[in-house]
């Protein structure tokens, strides 16, 4: 593995992905990109990104969208293939980066300084972050647990040929209930180290 290296964290909803991919991106004192990566977007271009935060990782809306010689009207399209561009970008640069989703793991699965990695969790470790995160029920986490992993698979193979979650695609997929985020983290970090 080269100098530069990319860390791409796909992970289920509250298995505190975000938390572990924040930890080793301090760790080696190099960007994360995220919700933020639309920020970023703006500063490069100019342009206030803020108005496009409501589409940030959805799929498209066949409705009110229509495709022409392969583009499509929907702005999630232009978003995300706004941000596959960015993505691609900073990787050409050299720049070293962790990156949460955006079908990262996939928009550079060629490139020699990625290590791809799925983070997921028990369904009990996830519901009970869940509650605590979002103040509700046990009934109520579930479905927002359901529902964004179904927004996350979705907006991921709608984009990507290969499928959200499938161990095969991914480096190393870890279950961060056995080691907690800090253990997770540092296994992750201990794996990177070796690679590199």
């Amino acid at each position: 593995m080269a100098k530069q290296f990319i860390i791409s964290v796909s992970r289920e909803f509250s298995s505190g992905g975000h938390d572990i991919a924040k930890k080793i991106a301090e760790h080696y004192d190099i960007p994360l990109y995220d919700k933020n990566i639309l920020a970023e977007i703006g500063k490069e271009k100019g342009v206030d990104m803020s108005d496009f935060s409501g589409e940030d990782e959805k799929t498209i809306n066949v409705f009110t969208s229509r495709t022409v010689n392969g583009f499509n009207s929907s702005p999630s399209y232009a978003l995300a293939h706004m941000q596959f561009d960015f993505i691609k970008e900073q990787a050409d640069k050299g720049e070293s980066f962790v990156i949460c989703g955006r079908c990262a793991d996939y928009v550079l699965k060629d490139n020699e300084a990625l290590v791809s990695v799925f983070i997921y969790a028990d369904d009990y470790s996830r519901i009970e972050r869940t509650m605590k995160k979002h103040d509700c029920s046990m009934p109520q986490a579930i479905k927002l647990n359901e529902k964004n992993d179904k927004r996350r698979r979705e907006y991921h193979n709608e984009y990507c040929k290969t499928k959200w979650g499938e161990m095969r695609n991914y480096d190393l997929c870890i279950n961060s209930s056995c080691l907690g985020i800090d253990g997770t983290a540092a296994a992750l970090i201990d794996y990177i180290d070796k690679r590199r």
